[in-house]
């Protein structure tokens, strides 16, 4: 009986039916594809992007030399240099990471107590060099101010799940 089931499945065509029907339905519904460089899809507040260092509100960067992002980091991307100041606080004097070796994930962002470091939303930093990839102190201050508004608007969502 199973033979001649599958014999007359394959006289009448009844995959390829199936198969067509299933076009013709999707066919007339809207299209879910996104025109991607002009169109973008929603990003998560938990998504791990690149990297940046935050400031304080006025305008004093927010890291303490804690280390416990360099630390923590499984990679060992991270390298931190520090040094007393005048008024007795550490700020760093060094603060590098390889993203060639980072794995994005979010222990820096987690072990941090001040909300230093943290993966903000951009997801598109192509690189042609590895060189490129060597992000200092500099870089990462410049992407926390270039994403600030994204990155508190997420942390704050995300506040209520830590």
């Amino acid at each position: 009986m199973g033979m001649m089931e599958r014999g007359m499945k394959s006289l009448l065509l009844g995959e390829l039916l199936s198969g067509m029907s299933l076009t013709l339905r999707y066919f007339f519904k809207p299209k879910v594809t996104l025109n991607y460089p002009y169109e973008k899809g929603p990003l998560s507040p938990r998504f791990r992007g690149e990297h940046a260092l935050r400031r304080y509100a006025n305008g004093e960067e927010r890291c303490i030399a804690c280390k416990l992002c360099e630390a923590i980091c499984p990679a060992q991307a991270i390298t931190i240099e520090a040094e007393p100041r005048a008024d007795g606080s550490r700020r760093t004097t060094r603060y590098d990471i390889d993203m060639t070796k980072c794995i994005y994930c979010g222990f820096c962002q987690e072990a941090c107590p001040v909300d230093a470091i943290v993966e903000g939303p951009n997801f598109e930093f192509a690189a042609e060099t590895r060189e490129e990839l060597y992000y200092n102190k500099e870089k990462l201050l410049d992407n926390g101010d270039r994403w600030e508004t994204e990155i508190a608007q997420n942390l704050e969502l995300d506040a209520p799940y830590r």
